[in-house]
């Protein structure tokens, strides 16, 4: 745990039946109460939306989410969970966020939880303006496991420069996905291209939600106030609609010998 602060959790697949997350209510508790006992206290509910569920309207995930909610008060779990999405990028999303019929983070319309399609990268600059200019920002969901960004990882950069942010899965940071993708996600959270730590949590068996490993390890590479702002501060901050710390970018010296090794494959 990182002091009195609890966990926030601003990526996880919670709701009961509506994606491929959690295939019932008794899965979406188990969730609940896994992520209770590792120490966080909010979670953004981001199920899937466009893309292949396109179904999930915004009025649905709210009602879920309400739902949700009155079923752990009922049994006196102490976590709160705000409504949210995963958003497959496509052309209208802009038009569907400021109806809100697209979820943005919390349900503020200030952050947006954006995901590219796995296999490849997609230029992201275009829509990184379209989000600006109707007062957004743009937050990219697990580039650490694009295997576009993954065959060129200077494009993360760039998109930093560009005022994405980045969410980096807890479960990279700590080996759940494979030597590589571990070795890509601590280079990123070195060179200070990470904003947020997040579960992307779709049950209680492989990919769970669970925190505080990664806060561990995140606390060893950088020390635990730069931990404490990517798994703590910072999602508080879309929680409530606010600022995102950027925090210090590191040396080349420093940090780049996973880029140096990548590029010399």
């Amino acid at each position: 745990m990182a002091g009195a602060i609890a966990f926030v959790d601003i990526h996880c697949h919670i709701l009961p039946g509506l994606d491929d997350g959690a295939v019932n209510l008794g899965v979406s508790l188990a969730m609940a109460e896994m992520a209770v006992a590792d120490g966080i206290g909010i979670i953004v509910a981001t199920p899937h939306q466009l893309g292949n569920y396109a179904r999930n309207r915004g009025e649905t995930v709210r009602a879920y989410v309400a739902r949700f909610q009155r079923e752990l008060d009922q049994r006196d779990i102490p976590l709160q969970v705000l409504p949210g999405a995963d958003i497959r990028i496509e052309p209208d999303m802009i038009r569907g966020l400021q109806t809100g019929d697209v979820v943005s983070l919390a349900d503020r319309r200030r952050h947006v939880l954006l995901e590219l399609p796995h296999e490849l990268y997609l230029p992201l600059d275009g829509l990184l303006g379209a989000l600006r200019a109707a007062g957004m920002v743009g937050i990219l969901s697990h580039p650490e496991r694009n295997q576009g960004i993954l065959r060129e990882p200077q494009v993360v950069e760039g998109l930093v420069a560009n005022g994405c942010l980045m969410q980096v899965t807890a479960g990279s940071l700590v080996g759940s996905f494979g030597p590589e993708i571990q070795a890509f996600s601590e280079w990123l959270l070195q060179e200070g291209l990470v904003h947020f730590l997040a579960t992307d949590a779709h049950g209680t068996t492989s990919r769970r939600p669970l925190m505080s490993r990664a806060y561990q390890r995140a606390a060893e590479l950088l020390g635990p106030q730069r931990a404490e702002e990517v798994c703590c501060l910072n999602p508080a901050a879309v929680a409530r609609g606010g600022e995102i710390s950027q925090g210090p970018r590191s040396t080349p010296e420093v940090s780049g010998g996973w880029f140096r090794r990548r590029r010399a494959c």
